[in-house]
């Protein structure tokens, strides 16, 4: 796989690849949002996978405000039992949220509730590595926050979670 790590494109192969098949291949990085990728195919070629998650998080803080909110509203409530895309579920599986007892459900879907009435938007976390006591915490600290500030928040777990994401994708070599 010329040095690229198992399973992984390498930054080379990806800044080849047309605009169809870059956003066939990053498109889902960015909860239900391909627009970041091919907004981030116009940039090619990227030295490394940060210089290409920097220019996707570039397109998505130059969003208009209506197009960024939609953005974060496109994400999944943490704890649902609704359908999820496959990495939201497996990220939440991770963090035992697909093992909710009904009351922390009811706890979790009661605070998902409040912030978006006080947000207009779901909370988001990067839960990799996180526990579920440890996201019920953040979600009560954070839902008492200051808008504006939960939004530069909301786009900085994007960012972290985006990451995640595209790193497990995307290799240097």
């Amino acid at each position: 796989m010329s040095g690229a790590a198992k399973g992984k494109m390498s930054i080379a192969a990806i800044n080849g690849l047309d605009q169809t098949h870059f956003v066939a291949a990053l498109g889902s990085v960015f909860e239900h949002s391909p627009w970041v990728a091919e907004a981030a195919w116009e940039g090619r070629p990227y030295p490394t996978a940060a210089a290409l998650h920097e220019a996707m998080m570039d397109a998505v803080r130059r969003s208009p405000r209506e197009r960024l909110i939609a953005f974060l509203r496109s994400h999944p409530d943490l704890g649902t039992r609704l359908s999820v895309t496959p990495y939201s579920a497996s990220e939440q599986a991770l963090a035992g949220l697909d093992r909710l007892t009904p009351e922390e459900y009811d706890l979790f879907s009661a605070l998902n509730k409040t912030y978006v009435d006080r947000f207009g938007f779901p909370f988001i976390l990067a839960v990799k590595g996180k526990f579920k006591d440890e996201i019920l915490e953040a979600m009560q600290a954070r839902v008492n926050n200051d808008p504006e500030l939960e939004l530069a928040e909301a786009v900085a777990q994007i960012g972290r979670i985006t990451g995640f994401r595209l790193y497990g994708l995307v290799a240097d070599e």
